[in-house]
């Protein structure tokens, strides 16, 4: 079996990894001159921990990680504690896998270091995709045309793919932008910080956790906005993040005060599909249900859908291909489309203004930390995917 994956993001870098444990000879197409990762912190709950461990990465991803103990969720002005969710050790024993906050570039080196260097094109742009009864092919910028039994398109939120294969659909921006900084350690040592809280104001909300064993502290900051430019390395102005949380709890305001240089950018989504594939091409992660980032599983959602994919593909033939997508699709666009929908609803949650509807939805979430200490996305966490009684 040949399989051609398009884009080494972290869905691309797992989905080759998958299909080459389900026995496929695998070409992964990247249109970067070499492996690059930006961003800053990511958080890999037990459901994409659990993949990782299948991959034989989670060893190496946590050698770099931090394991919080607990989410507080905090009121803007004040900091008093809503209510606050396990995440340690008690999560790992009842979901199987850790819960990890990471450096982004720290997970995507782990899984590009685990592809073969001859099963990799870089410095190759896919600038179309086609296929017939027998196979498929990407054309490349250069010319050549690569063939397979299946293209997997992992060409993120921005997909070309996606386009080609269901017609013009473009990303849709969320109404929200998010500052990001990463702050050493001893920047923040006097400021009493919770180790991993999320402050909830009108029209904006505040995350902050320790990457990369606790040296840095990861900062996201998310307004409501009109405009807002999608672009992992545009800067704020001098300033811009303290006079959008302008009156905020003085420990917020000092994080930002010491924030060195902060990134500022637009968060966009996609429309949800009907289908992911057609006949031998199928999408995959960002490329097929971009999501806002407030539950913490769009790189989880991608992990996932690769471990799915090479499930579906193992001990198929070349002619199973169609017939092995469907199974991989069907198992994920229904779950993958829920995440993107509660994403969506907890953000408007979390930007609730002050008076009843706030006090309403603090009420909501002490009364959920009551019953279930492990949060509420947890439901997401608890699912194995590749149980058969989980779809």
């Amino acid at each position: 079996m040949r399989a051609i994956v398009v884009g080494a993001g972290i869905g691309g870098l797992a989905a080759t990894l998958s299909l080459r444990r389900a026995g496929c000879e695998v070409t992964l197409v990247e249109q970067t001159a070499r492996f690059t990762e930006i961003g800053a912190g990511i958080q890999l709950a037990p459901n994409a921990t659990r993949v990782l461990r299948r991959l034989d990465l989670l060893d190496a991803v946590v050698a770099r990680s931090t394991r919080p103990s607990r989410l507080s969720f905090r009121t803007w002005s004040d900091g008093g504690e809503i209510c606050r969710y396990a995440l340690g050790r008690e999560a790992e024993d009842a979901f199987g896998a850790p819960y990890l906050q990471v450096h982004r570039a720290d997970l995507h080196q782990a899984l590009a270091a685990a592809v073969p260097s001859e099963s990799v094109r870089l410095n190759t742009a896919v600038v179309g995709i086609g296929q017939d009864d027998k196979s498929a092919h990407v054309t490349t910028a250069g010319g050549e045309r690569l063939e397979a039994d299946l293209v997997v398109a992992a060409d993120g939120v921005r997909s070309a793919a996606r386009q080609w294969l269901f017609g013009a659909d473009e990303a849709l921006f969320s109404g929200t932008a998010a500052y990001r900084a990463l702050l050493p350690a001893d920047k923040v040592a006097d400021l009493d910080l919770p180790e991993y809280a999320l402050w909830l104001g009108p029209g904006r909300h505040f995350v902050h956790y320790w990457v990369r064993r606790g040296e840095l502290l990861n900062v996201v900051g998310v307004i409501g906005a009109e405009k807002a430019q999608e672009s992992w390395t545009a800067r704020a102005e001098p300033g811009e993040q303290l006079r959008a949380f302008d009156g905020w709890d003085p420990r917020v305001l000092a994080v930002l005060e010491r924030t060195g240089t902060v990134f500022r950018y637009g968060i966009h989504t996609r429309a949800p599909l009907a289908r992911w594939n057609i006949g031998r091409v199928t999408l995959l992660g960002d490329s097929a249900h971009a999501m806002v980032p407030f539950q913490a599983q769009g790189a989880a959602q991608a992990l996932v859908d690769a471990a799915v994919l090479g499930d579906s593909l193992t001990g198929a033939a070349p002619a199973d291909v169609p017939d092995a997508l469907e199974r991989y699709v069907h198992r994920r666009l229904a779950t993958a489309t829920k995440v993107q929908a509660s994403s969506a609803r907890a953000g408007e949650d979390y930007h609730l203004p002050d008076g009843p509807e706030a006090r309403a939805r603090n009420a909501r979430l002490a009364a959920r930390a009551a019953r279930n200490e492990f949060g509420p996305h947890a439901d997401a966490w608890a699912v194995d995917a590749l149980d058969e009684q989980a779809w």
